[in-house]
């Protein structure tokens, strides 16, 4: 929105804007912020940034957790949330004394893999296109004490409504794709936060009912480049999340709310571009891919049970991932199947279109973190010039679930629980510490949180066990 402090700064004295409100992103990949009145918003802070406590958000120690904030003025959104006027900025975290950069930040781990992408020639761009699943309920509670654990979603769309009286419009299990009102009851609401988005800079391409049947929701953005995408990412989840709660509704964007219904996954294309072409495209390749391309997939894939304890690194996460769903749980990759981990779009087939989605990660993530390692994975594979024909990753165009087991048994599965890829980044994480990428204490850092985050969930009596169990 702006390039100098002094554009930033007329503006906010022009709108009137009463508080200037600073977001951050911790290690988790959940937003935090710090307000300052319009008066503290000056060549100081620009210079100084905001004080703030990284080893409370998981980026460093307690002994050294003194760090700064400082803006991205490019970042600039009016929120709309507030009851003051509000002008946010996504901010990146610097050393508290000497002001560079913190080599642990999310964001700037991010900016760091397409400047190292840059640095090695490979492309001067990685352009990125998730796709946003999220489900809308009424309502949601649940308890975990030593002595109970329970949870209850209420969707007024769901089936399970029938037989409570109505007008009887209910979308049945795996029906909600594309449903049209009234069926659908919450266009306005998705309507609404295309609306906001629009206005804080973030375009749309469109939005729709899910496949599941009881709120599931999707919103796609078209590509951008890759901070931009995961600015973009952060500023979607608001949205959604604060224009339901302002309409006493909640969203989701947890992988697997709902037992036997369809899951949230966050589908990222991606493709990368050199003086303006698409290093991806090639018209006489399969799928109209380049030879680059398919290397960056051998890389993907190579190091796919790696890249999920990024990309999908939560218990939930696999219980998405499960057979007999659209979610991916096998390592290959096929023009136009969706039950590959990485799909080459039939209609993507233009020079400057040609690209392929990886279908595995959810948003349960670091969004930053989840581009960053994608992208370090592709570009080791396009400098080793790992071919996934080669190393035996397709390409598979048949629908797998008519073949035998011993068919099945050549292609290569993904983790099944976050223990396997948590197992998996152990042992392959050399890829991310290329140029200094990835900080190998964050890494180990992360390994241990979600390590505790496993065991954590693991050990708990599960109420369907209890149904099992307690009568033996």
């Amino acid at each position: 929105m702006f390039t100098t402090f002094a554009e930033a700064q007329a503006f906010v004295r022009k709108q009137q804007f009463a508080m200037i409100d600073l977001k951050f992103t911790d290690l988790a990949g959940r937003w935090h912020h710090v307000t300052v009145p319009k008066s503290q918003f000056n060549e100081h802070l620009m210079r100084d940034g905001v004080g703030f406590d990284g080893s409370s958000v998981g980026l460093r120690s307690v002994k050294s957790g003194d760090m700064v904030l400082i803006p991205d003025l490019s970042t600039a959104f009016v929120d709309p949330f507030w009851d003051v006027p509000t002008l946010s900025f996504i901010c990146s975290a610097f050393e508290a004394d000497t002001k560079l950069p913190f080599g642990r930040d999310p964001r700037n781990i991010a900016i760091h893999a397409e400047a190292t992408m840059r640095a090695w020639g490979i492309a001067d761009e990685s352009r990125w296109g998730p796709e946003y699943e999220f489900y809308v309920f009424d309502s949601v509670a649940f308890e975990n004490e030593v002595n109970a654990a329970s949870y209850r979603v209420e969707s007024k769309e769901a089936d399970w409504q029938s037989s409570r009286g109505g007008h009887g419009h209910l979308i049945p299990r795996h029906g909600g794709y594309h449903v049209i009102p009234p069926k659908d009851q919450l266009f306005n609401l998705r309507s609404e936060m295309v609306m906001e988005l629009e206005k804080m800079g973030i375009e749309v391409k469109y939005h729709h009912h899910e496949v599941g049947g009881p709120g599931q929701c999707e919103i796609e953005t078209p590509m951008m480049g890759l901070v931009r995408s995961g600015d973009a990412t952060q500023m979607v989840k608001y949205v959604t999340k604060m224009v339901a709660h302002r309409r006493q509704q909640t969203a989701t964007f947890m992988p697997k709310p709902l037992y036997g219904e369809a899951g949230n996954g966050m589908h990222f294309h991606q493709h990368l571009f050199k003086a303006a072409q698409n290093v991806f495209y090639d018209a006489d390749g399969y799928g109209k891919l380049s030879q680059t391309a398919l290397w960056y997939i051998g890389g993907l894939l190579q190091h796919g049970p790696a890249v999920l304890a990024f990309t999908n690194p939560s218990t939930n996460s696999y219980r998405r991932l499960v057979p007999g769903f659209e979610a991916p749980v096998n390592a290959f990759f096929s023009l136009g199947n969706r039950s590959a981990a990485i799909r080459v779009p039939k209609y993507a087939d233009q020079p400057d279109t040609a690209r392929f989605e990886f279908r595995p990660p959810d948003a349960t993530g670091n969004i930053y973190l989840a581009l960053a390692v994608q992208l370090m994975a592709g570009l080791d594979g396009i400098r080793q010039q790992m071919d996934p024909r080669a190393l035996g990753f397709g390409p598979i165009d048949q629908n797998i679930f008519t073949w035998s087991d011993e068919q099945r048994k050549a292609i290569k599965p993904l983790p099944a629980s976050l223990r396997e890829a948590l197992d998996a980044l152990v042992r392959d994480h050399e890829f991310l510490l290329q140029n200094d990428v990835f900080d190998a204490g964050l890494i180990a850092d992360w390994i241990k949180a979600k390590y505790d985050e496993y065991y954590g969930v693991r050990n708990r009596p599960h109420p369907a066990e209890i149904a099992l169990y307690y009568d033996v």
